[in-house]
């Protein structure tokens, strides 16, 4: 059996960091077992689905590294639906309610009051003709729900073992609105018949849906596929990470922190796993070492600082092949590969790599204390002329140790400062050869005092 599995988001918003993690996770699951991935557009929802949505959607995927083998919307198939809720009204597996919002929400409400579960006491299935004649006449237009049976469900899911629910503890769900048009329930169902998805991978605040749905599967003459519910991913003090989607959608990571797409792929593949979070330089290293039999029922937590620091660790390790079209689109055309490999440890973000090109070719404000004024120009008088190498920072300073007997920080640091204006950075025997002598002394020759400036 070929494995095909899906993602189906709402293009209602922006893809957010934990409806991210289960994309990547199904993902990675189809890419392990050599199966198909589809890409859904769950798109019901006329009023609130936005085209601008999807395209992110598109472009969010496709920047994580994610791609798919086949794309549905689920706005282009209102007549399969209509067909299979055809049948489902025809077998009698859904049936007309007619009460409304406020109606259903004091049931709920005096359910509750009485501490018992919100489930819906079926007082349809009692209405006689003449009061839904009634209630027609009044212009109520009614929703309709499935009818569960009461009967065990169950099933071996991919995290939480076995799986056991009583059908007479759900609440039957609601699968068409007062309009007429279908909903997610019965929608992702018929969906999953028909493009002949094998496993479902989701959050484990579907196990109850997934109850409803193995029911409706089997209502409309289908085997239901395997599951898999993961735990949902939450902030870093344990709190639930909806409250702060608006910080942490893709589109935002992707445009305005310069994170790389590896770096938050690395942690949302190995997050709630047995495995420990590292920085990994390919999907395909990821996608050999992916299984579910890794993953915890521990609620794992969300903390954006760990994407900064495996961010940093991947661009330490990145190669200049693998950066060199995206610095070019920077404006940075005339970055090598030597000067790439020389700051490379110290950026954490790659737009960083400009702050260093400016440093090693452009102007800066140098930095030199009044009592180092002296020590500089000693420094600038013995500058080697000729043949610049890595060797030269080494022949230099030791040059500028025997005339002054300074040593460590009271040598190094005041020349890091007059040369870069930084306290930190590259290692200045490579930087140094990068800046070249003309303006090496061009900064050193910047203190403003009325030395004599050395040519």
């Amino acid at each position: 059996m070929t494995i095909k599995s899906r993602f189906a988001p709402s293009p209602t918003g922006y893809l957010h960091i934990g409806n991210a993690r289960t994309a990547l996770i199904t993902w990675l699951y189809v890419k392990k077992n050599g199966g198909k991935f589809l890409l859904r557009i769950d798109d019901t929802d006329k009023e609130r689905s936005k085209s601008e949505y999807t395209e992110a959607i598109f472009e969010d995927l496709k920047w994580l590294g994610l791609n798919w083998d086949e794309l549905a919307y689920q706005h282009t198939r209102e007549k399969s639906y209509s067909e299979a809720l055809e049948k489902l009204k025809k077998d009698e597996r859904i049936y007309p309610c007619y009460e409304t919002a406020e109606e259903l929400a004091l049931k709920r409400k005096a359910l509750l009051g009485q501490g018992l579960p919100p489930i819906y006491d079926r007082a349809a299935l009692k209405l006689t003709d003449k009061q839904i004649q009634e209630y027609e006449n009044q212009g109520r237009k009614p929703h309709w729900r499935f009818k569960l049976e009461h009967k065990i469900i169950e099933w071996q899911d991919e995290v939480r073992g076995h799986v056991k629910f009583e059908g007479k503890d759900l609440s039957d769900p609601v699968v068409i609105r007062e309009d007429g048009t279908p909903l997610y329930h019965i929608c992702s169902v018929i969906d999953d018949i028909d493009y002949n998805i094998t496993h479902i991978v989701r959050g484990e605040d579907h196990v109850a849906n997934t109850a409803c749905h193995i029911q409706m599967f089997e209502a409309l003459g289908a085997k239901a596929p395997n599951f898999t519910h993961i735990t949902l991913l939450s902030g870093k003090d344990g709190e639930k990470l909806s409250k702060r989607l608006g910080s942490l959608n893709l589109r935002d990571l992707r445009e305005n922190t310069g994170l790389e797409a590896r770096a938050i792929t690395s942690l949302l593949a190995k997050i709630g796993t047995s495995d420990p979070i590292e920085a990994q330089k390919n999907m395909e290293d990821i996608i050999d070492n992916f299984d579910f039999s890794k993953f915890s029922r521990n609620l794992p937590k969300f903390n954006i600082d760990d994407v900064y620091r495996l961010n940093s660790k991947i661009l330490h390790i990145s190669d200049f092949y693998e950066v060199k079209d995206r610095l070019n689109n920077m404006g940075l055309d005339d970055i090598d590969e030597k000067f790439w490999l020389t700051i490379r440890p110290n950026i954490s973000l790659l737009f960083e790599v400009k702050e260093w090109w400016d440093i090693a070719c452009g102007d800066i404000k140098s930095i030199i204390k009044p009592e180092d004024a002296d020590f500089i120009k000693i420094a600038a008088e013995l500058l080697p002329k000729d043949n610049w190498s890595e060797n030269t920072w080494s022949i230099w300073t030791n040059a500028i140790k025997e005339k002054t007997n300074r040593t460590g920080r009271s040598l190094f640091m005041p020349l890091r400062l007059a040369l870069t204006g930084q306290e930190q950075g590259p290692e200045l025997k490579k930087l140094l050869p990068l800046i070249g002598r003309k303006s090496a002394m061009d900064r050193l020759n910047s203190i403003s005092c009325t030395t004599t400036k050395i040519a």
